[in-house]
């Protein structure tokens, strides 16, 4: 088997390399880089080419697809954001007491 060749790899597999190709066309990344990321996805995700049937393999890890930016809330760690939290809590308690 030739290096590139994407005969092992299910249906599901390739429809979903397909599909993360296609949005990263659309962000404007080149067509060959943006095929070259939607495999490396798909080999991180589901550990490369399966072989088809009911049963057979490991179940997929989406971590690769869920990293980035968070959206929403803040950039502070729990630690740090439990430290200010504390700090504005005793800012209002001193005010109030006097």
């Amino acid at each position: 088997m030739p290096r590139g060749d994407k005969s092992s790899y299910t249906d599901k597999q390739k429809r979903k390399a397909e599909h993360i190709e296609q949005g990263y066309e659309e962000r404007g990344v080149s067509e060959k880089e943006a095929e070259r990321r939607a495999w490396a996805t798909v080999n991180k995700e589901s550990g490369g080419g399966n072989k088809s049937g009911s049963g057979r393999g490991k179940k997929d890890n989406h971590a690769s697809s869920r990293k980035g930016g968070h959206i929403g809330g803040s950039s502070q760690s729990h630690e740090k954001r439990s430290a200010a939290a504390r700090k504005g809590w005793e800012t209002r308690r001193k005010r109030a007491s006097s």
